[in-house]
């Protein structure tokens, strides 16, 4: 009896954060789409107010930050599902080195700042570079149209270049978390080995029983749904266990079903789910976000993000052209698209911050650094640039 009373308690309790997380965005979101502001930012407010840092009506956002990475899993998914192979390793190659450059730029122009100018110590600078360095997937891919012929190409280019950074994150969240120096460098050493039986693995999987399983029942829409979520998830988890992670491990699932004329139809029928779990994640963010830091925190937070968004376009733009021979149109296009931090910024902060290897100090520079930089760079990329939630009616385009 006292388990089934706890049981429901919670059950109301997540019924209550749901009740506020989706009332709210719908308020707030009507009052941005009214005013011509990105609704995204409607969600981030929103965890900011009504979050542990606010009025606390979601006070516990740990379940809200797990249950929102299911966004970011569906949408790398559906990411892959767009995405046939042969363009896959055609633009990993193309972008490698535009992808180590940029990231290597980016840390050391962060690093140095906060090093210098504001006497972090040099191991907390260097974290902090590295981590605001990384794209945000979720932001650059959820504002790209995909049905133009030329941000089907720029969307293509921006996929391999945000999954080049997945990877090396991974890398660093290896270096950064390891807990002996054996075990890391070994990790390192066989990620690219388990990448690639992963990838050949899952593709036999799909070539020899999902496809055909689609071929018999394919007329049946709730199986097509059910069977396309399972193999997405799943696959996240044994990625994830392999030592990967559930974003690649769902972004190969998706690459595996490509070239399959099921995929458009999967990728129909996951879109709204994808969309319930990101305004989760955008939530999430606005609600771990302590907007309460001493001025000088602030003063850092503000220069790093101030960095991050004036290098990151130029340094794409230059990049693209020089070195993978990209259009200079579609260079600017890329570059201001990948102009913001990533969520991976917040990932290696917590993380590092509960092992010990990172000052509370510094995590809150790269937690508001990341945030100011999702805000900014959403207004300059809805501003100027065709997304599916442009505010003006000539630049909306999905």
């Amino acid at each position: 009896m006292y388990q089934g009373i706890n049981v429901h308690g919670a059950f109301e309790h997540l019924v209550l954060e749901m009740a506020v997380i989706f009332g709210g965005a719908s308020l707030l979101g009507t009052l941005f789409v009214s005013f011509k502001q990105p609704i995204i930012l409607a969600y981030i407010l929103l965890g900011i107010i009504a979050g542990p840092h606010g009025i606390s009506l979601v006070v516990n956002d740990g379940h809200i930050d797990a249950i929102s990475t299911m966004g970011i899993i569906l949408l790398m998914f559906l990411l892959g599902l767009h995405l046939h192979p042969t363009n896959l390793f055609h633009q990993l190659r193309q972008t490698a080195s535009v992808t180590l450059l940029r990231l290597f730029f980016t840390a050391t122009l962060v690093a140095a700042l906060l090093h210098w100018v504001f006497q972090f110590i040099v191991y907390d600078a260097l974290i902090a570079g590295l981590a605001l360095s990384f794209s945000s997937t979720v932001i650059s891919l959820k504002l790209i149209p995909t049905t133009t012929l030329h941000h089907k190409r720029v969307g293509e280019v921006m996929i391999s270049i945000l999954l080049f950074e997945d990877i090396i994150a991974i890398l660093a969240v290896l270096l950064i978390y390891g807990d002996n120096h054996t075990d890391w460098h070994i990790s390192i050493i066989l990620l690219p080995l388990k990448t690639a039986v992963f990838a050949a693995t899952a593709w036999a999987f799909v070539r020899f029983a999902l496809l055909p399983l689609f071929r018999k029942f394919d007329i049946i829409s709730e199986y097509i749904f059910l069977v396309s979520l399972g193999w997405c998830l799943t696959a996240a988890e044994i990625a994830n266990e392999c030592g990967l992670s559930h974003e690649i491990g769902a972004f190969i699932a998706g690459v595996t079903l490509a070239t399959s004329p099921i995929a458009l139809v999967i990728a129909e029928g996951l879109k709204p789910l994808r969309e319930f779990f990101l305004i989760l994640f955008f939530f999430s963010v606005g609600a771990q976000f302590n907007p309460f830091m001493p001025t000088f925190l602030w003063l850092a937070t503000l220069a790093a993000a101030a960095v991050v968004l004036i290098s990151k376009p130029w340094a794409f733009r230059f990049l693209l052209i020089h070195l993978a021979e990209e259009r200079s149109d579609r260079a600017i296009d890329m570059g201001l698209r990948l102009g913001q931090s990533s969520e991976f910024s917040l990932l290696l902060a917590f993380g590092a911050l509960a092992a010990g290897k990172l000052s509370a100090g510094a995590a809150l520079v790269i937690e508001g650094a990341a945030i100011v930089t999702f805000i900014i760079s959403t207004y300059i990329v809805v501003g100027r640039l065709p997304t599916p939630i442009a505010s003006k009616g000539g630049m909306r385009s999905d």
